[in-house]
């Protein structure tokens, strides 16, 4: 069989869970929030890389929708910021109920895929969403939260983002008590963004699987984003499942100094790096011409994965594309209909169909079954947490 109609086969079967797509927030930058002036239900290929349409050409089953807000907002904004990304979802969901299914658990995943629905969840993208309050924590959780990412670019006052200068060396004592209180809920803690000691201090805390929701593998690219060897090779033990990125600065060595000059030219024009807008598209559509990009491919990623599987083990692996967190992609992974060129391209490597469905489907839904599992057991022994960071960092 030709293999991009295995791909398109296995995946009808074992569709994509997708661990990190930010479509909510070029949603809140592009219309703020207008459904009408952005329909998901058309060809929107022109503004974004996600929609309806193409997810189904995709093979997409569920998608973590990323409630990502920007972790230099202050306070409390951080907070307002983040209710009003998981609104949008909730509209969304709500608009499109032949394509997509609200998602809260591993059963919800299993519904929404027999009844040929996209099930969708959310993560929290950065710790500050919380503004170091339990209670918000919580809060999220009940609003359909199901992962939050301990940190982003920046640090938290209690856990080191891989791409901000050490203050805490990973973990201070009250994120120990945030990894806690996610486990006690069913929450997963997502080790992408966050420093290697971090990684390693959650993976030491907590008592039930982590996850990577849009990570590659640092010996095959040495961007500090990625994961090392040493946590990879901790997630047997530990349940947990790390997701492969899409994005080109983290997975192509020859991107990652290109991309900081990229970086620099988007500033010098007063626009965010991170700004996906049609302007600052064109600011850097305009930089890559001046100045053309290394190009990673369907194979690049297929390098992470091939390593991610042979240390981490084929249990324990994911994909979480980062679309429309990125302004650039790997050619043939242009958008969310590129998933069967992966698949094909794995195929042509020789992974096999079992292989294959548990990277798309079965690793993940098994790792937030088990993280229910764990909450179940341990509210069995205590309850929610009413610690302060001042309590126990002082």
């Amino acid at each position: 069989m030709e293999p991009l109609t295995h791909a398109r086969e296995l995946l009808a079967a074992h569709p994509v869970v997708d661990g990190h797509n930010d479509l909510p927030w070029a949603l809140r930058a592009q219309v703020s929030y207008d459904l009408d002036r952005l329909d998901i239900a058309l060809d929107q290929r022109a503004r974004t890389h996600t929609d309806l349409p193409r997810l189904r050409a995709g093979g997409l089953g569920a998608q973590f929708w990323s409630v990502y807000v920007p972790s230099d907002l202050p306070g409390s904004a951080a907070v307002t910021a983040t209710l009003e990304q998981v609104d949008v979802v909730h509209r969304m969901t709500e608009r499109y109920p032949q394509d997509l299914m609200r998602a809260l658990t591993a059963d919800d995943m299993e519904t929404a895929r027999e009844q040929g629905r996209i099930a969708s969840l959310m993560g929290a993208e950065g710790g500050h969403s919380i503004d170091c309050s339990l209670a918000a924590l919580r809060a999220l959780y009940e609003l359909g939260v199901r992962y939050m990412t301990l940190t982003h670019n920046d640090n938290t006052p209690w856990a080191d983002s891989a791409t901000d200068k050490p203050e805490a060396n990973g973990l201070t004592a009250f994120g120990e008590e945030v990894v806690r209180e996610m486990n006690r809920l069913g929450m997963l803690v997502d080790l992408s963004h966050v420093s290697p000691d971090t990684m390693r201090d959650a993976l030491r805390v907590t008592e039930a699987p982590v996850l990577f929701s849009h990570s590659s593998a640092r010996a095959v690219c040495d961007h500090v984003r990625n994961i090392p060897d040493d946590v990879l090779a901790a997630l047997p033990a530990n349940g947990g499942v790390a997701m492969a990125t899409f994005v080109p600065k983290f997975i192509l060595p020859a991107a990652i100094e290109w991309t900081l000059a990229a970086d620099e030219n988007m500033r010098a024009h007063g626009l965010h790096p991170l700004d996906t807008t049609p302007e600052g598209m064109e600011v850097q559509r305009a930089f890559e011409t001046a100045h053309p990009r290394p190009r990673a491919t369907v194979s690049t990623v297929a390098d992470h994965l091939d390593h991610m599987r042979a240390v981490a083990g084929v249990d324990h692996i994911g994909i979480g594309g980062d679309f429309d967190g990125t302004a650039f992609t790997p050619d043939g992974l242009t958008d969310v209909a590129g998933y069967p060129n992966l698949v094909a391209e794995l195929l042509g490597r020789g992974w096999s169909d079992a292989d294959l469905a548990k990277l798309t489907w079965q690793n993940a839904v098994r790792v937030l079954r088990d993280a229910e599992r764990a909450a179940a057991e341990i509210r069995t022994r205590r309850g929610p947490s009413i610690a302060r960071i001042t309590d126990l960092d002082g």
